[in-house]
């Protein structure tokens, strides 16, 4: 018989509600803005506030948008569960944490973890690179929950990203190209412009990983895969509007820079997230909003709830488990 392993699957997690803005974004101000910028405290909840008001404005104009987010986690926490029990039976459970909305990770699950009898850990951010943003963030929170109460942990793993998988990679493009056939009807490949959407990065943040590397080599990865089929590509960086240098091109300029190379249709194919939220759906949208009269254009949608992605993602993991002592059920 196995030891039991807890697998900790983490995300940034949405809104549900519209009075949840405050909280959410004075959240992400102190734990993610803040790693690259430094507010003075007495000026969060103001500019929390002042951000609410945009967010309830540009969600209410999108038909009342409502982020599928968080329901699609739960589907692909329960998804790569599912996956992991049929080679580990009970021995192992999947937990979901996010850092802006509940369940929050220091108050709610850890604690729940501890309750439910699980003294191992994997720590598994569902992100596709690492960055201080993402894997460094959920560190961050763990430290700090752990901080008067660590003895109950005996060993933990962590997986940081998994944008370099080859599998990973494979099944994206795959799903590109079958979400591109429809367009090649009607042109050919060299009229129909790709741009690869990732999520921006600040390129300064006080000497730590922001996440351009890993990002760039995902690009460059895809590239590979794809441009002897779609010779017109260029990566497109979804950045937001907070000071500093970030990454180029971004999202629209990435499509304008397409129409003049020629492109009578572009496709937009955000290869940087795994769940779809609104910077994969509203950001984008903005962006296709700006060009649709000049050119045809296609939104793809991210992996989400694939199956075949739920069980890679049970498959990167499962070493891990089995370091902690996980074996497979009788």
């Amino acid at each position: 018989m196995g030891e039991r392993v807890a697998v900790l699957l983490t995300g940034y997690g949405e809104v549900e509600h519209y009075d949840e803005f405050a909280e959410y974004n004075e959240k992400s101000f102190r734990l993610l803005v803040s790693k690259s910028i430094k507010f003075p405290d007495r000026a969060i909840p103001y500019l929390s506030r002042r951000l609410e008001r945009r967010q309830r404005k540009e969600w209410h104009a999108a038909n009342h948008y409502h982020s599928p987010h968080n329901d699609i986690f739960e589907r692909q926490r329960a998804g790569i569960e599912a996956n992991l029990k049929q080679v580990y039976g009970d021995d192992v459970a999947v937990y979901k944490t996010f850092n802006f909305v509940e369940p929050y990770l220091p108050d709610d699950v850890l604690a729940e973890i501890q309750k439910d009898g699980f003294d191992k850990l994997v720590v598994y951010p569902w992100l596709v690179v690492d960055s201080v943003y993402t894997s460094g963030l959920v560190l961050e929170q763990i430290n700090h929950a752990l901080a008067s109460n660590s003895r109950w942990v005996k060993d933990m793993r962590y997986l940081p990203s998994f944008w370099e998988r080859e599998d990973f990679q494979q099944r994206m493009a795959d799903q590109i190209i079958e979400g591109i056939a429809p367009l090649l009807e009607r042109y050919v490949p060299v009229q129909v412009g790709v741009a690869l959407c990732l999520h921006g990065c600040p390129l300064e943040s006080k000497g730590q990983e922001t996440g351009v590397r890993e990002s760039t080599a995902l690009y460059y990865a895809m590239q590979e895969r794809l441009i002897e089929r779609f010779p017109l590509m260029t990566p497109a960086w979804m950045n937001h509007p907070v000071p500093g240098k970030w990454t180029t091109p971004d999202v629209d300029q990435a499509a304008k820079n397409l129409i003049t190379l020629g492109a009578q249709a572009i496709v937009f194919a955000p290869i940087g997230f795994v769940t779809e939220n609104h910077e994969t759906q509203l950001d984008i949208g903005y962006t296709i909003d700006k060009v649709k009269d000049q050119v045809e254009c296609l939104h793809l949608p991210v992996l989400n709830d694939d199956p075949e992605l739920l069980r890679m993602g049970a498959e990167w993991i499962s070493p891990l488990i089995d370091e902690l002592g996980g074996a497979p059920a009788s």
